[in-house]
């Protein structure tokens, strides 16, 4: 079943991106809840569309740079040993290899519902709306 969930996601991270998974364990403290870890290899030039989580996502760059943004965040290019986070409620609007000639890698670490997808792909129409209930509150 996880070995599925790894294929699902790999196939709807971009064409390229290589998604490997290292560990997965189940969070025992939180019922219902899992740590899954895995690695993105990004060949040069390669990008991911649009998509959420629907987890807390933990990002280190591992080699390379690579150029990340959530829907309402600035648009940062990251390298090795810096990091990138991602709540359950973002919407993940650029993920890119910030090179045309080398290869990025990357390790993320994420705290998701036990069974739940990796990643769900959202529509550019969609990504136009704010996925953070704070910003479509009316109490702001």
């Amino acid at each position: 079943m996880l070995v599925l969930a790894f294929l699902i996601a790999a196939t709807l991270i971009a064409q390229d991106a290589k998604v490997t998974p290292v560990m997965s364990k189940d969070l025992a403290e939180f019922p219902g809840k899992e740590g899954l870890m895995i690695t993105v290899v990004y060949p040069p030039g390669a990008s991911d569309p649009i998509h959420r989580h629907n987890a807390y996502a933990f990002l280190y760059v591992l080699e390379g740079s690579v150029v990340m943004q959530v829907k309402g965040g600035k648009e940062i290019t990251l390298k090795p040993g810096q990091t990138f986070y991602e709540g359950p409620n973002d919407i993940h609007t650029v993920g890119r290899n910030a090179s045309n000639t080398k290869p990025a890698k990357f390790i993320v670490f994420l705290v998701k519902d036990k069974g739940a997808p990796v990643l769900l792909p959202v529509s550019p129409t969609a990504a136009a709306v704010s996925a953070s209930p704070k910003l479509n509150s009316r109490e702001q």
